[in-house]
């Protein structure tokens, strides 16, 4: 547990790297954790996505929101670790500050660079700050027949740096899918110091949190990392009062582009799932005011899932795929969904 050092401070906050590709089921995995959390403590939970509207922290939010003792704060818009770093030393000093947790979560973008982020968490700064534990990495065992996956470099580290490695989605899984995990950890990174493990629908146990960070970890890949101490961060995309917004993005050969529509639209539920469920896409996902209520969508390996919640104050979709073209005209299919507006409440 996170030690109190004087009334506004704390230190060797244990932290924990929750990492994955695209799709692997980071997000479900957290809400697990958060769902184990012991009454009287505090966490924090910093999430960095490649989009820039932000969809994940609405999630959380909404999964945990009779919930205490939970703080969530993102950094959207591609690799937090990025530009110096300073996204997420600004997002992740102020979170600090603001929740003075007994434990930290940071889910990176899959499409991250997990050594970097190690690189900041491991510097001079944070060594009295936080204490590094194990690094989760959620990995679907099916990819390792797929030479995109296997031949990624952002894949192969999330892989590398993990103390447990988490073979997700087995229950969709061939019989010799994990023995190929398996094989392919072993022989590309050693198994000495990794605990892996099957698990379905992200169900993640919380003490493999403990387990501590290798020496490696805890002392770096790179240089020790300079920290800026800003208070003010990079600006986001807010909820429009009419319309709608959008904002693109790009790296590691995938784009994507997310919208925030005014919270008095409203969707037909139906002719979004038909919509979702014929796009090509690497990763969509989204949250709807529609005329059943508030829904998520979740696009993963050509499977949509919907999710209810009880509020979501706007609506917002992020859609990544290695194909900019159908991008490119995604946004008057959405806005053909819309079934009029209202006024919001």
């Amino acid at each position: 547990m996170a030690n109190t050092k004087g009334k506004d401070s704390v230190t060797q906050i244990p932290t924990n790297i929750i990492t994955g590709f695209l799709g692997v089921g980071k997000t479900t995995a957290i809400q697990k954790l958060l769902s184990q959390k012991p009454v009287a403590e505090r966490w924090a939970v910093l999430v960095n996505e490649f989009g820039e509207v932000g969809i994940d922290s609405n999630l959380f939010s909404s999964a945990n929101g009779h919930k205490s003792g939970v703080t969530i704060r993102q950094v959207p818009g591609g690799c937090m670790c990025c530009t110096n770093g300073l996204p997420m030393q600004m997002a992740l000093n102020l979170l600090l500050q603001e929740s003075k947790p007994h434990r930290l979560l940071i889910e990176p973008t899959g499409l991250g660079h997990p050594k970097e982020v190690l690189t900041i968490l491991s510097g001079e700064y944070y060594r009295e700050v936080l204490n590094l534990q194990a690094t989760l990495s959620l990995v679907d065992a099916r990819k390792i027949n797929d030479p995109r996956y296997t031949s990624n470099d952002t894949f192969n580290q999330q892989i590398e740096i993990a103390e447990v490695v988490i073979a997700n989605k087995a229950d969709l899984y061939h019989s010799d899918d994990f023995p190929l995990l398996v094989g392919y950890v072993d022989e590309n990174f050693g198994l000495d110091q990794k605990q892996i493990y099957q698990v379905r629908h992200g169900a993640v146990e919380l003490e493999w949190l403990a387990r501590p960070a290798s020496e490696k970890n805890q002392n770096a890949y790179c240089k020790v990392a300079t920290v800026n101490n800003s208070s003010v961060l990079p600006p986001t995309l807010d909820t429009p009062r009419e319309g709608f917004v959008s904002a693109d993005n790009a790296g590691e050969g995938f784009f994507s582009r997310g919208w925030i529509f005014n919270p008095g639209w409203q969707f037909d539920p139906v002719k979004l799932l038909s919509l979702f469920q014929g796009l090509d896409v690497e990763r969509l996902k989204g949250v709807f005011i529609t005329s059943e209520g508030f829904i998520g969508f979740n696009k993963v390996d050509d499977v949509v899932t919907q999710l209810r919640f009880n509020f979501m104050p706007d609506s917002r979709v992020e859609v990544i795929s290695r194909r900019p073209e159908i991008i490119a005209g995604l946004e008057k299919l959405l806005l053909d969904c819309r079934i009029g507006s209202k006024e919001p409440s």
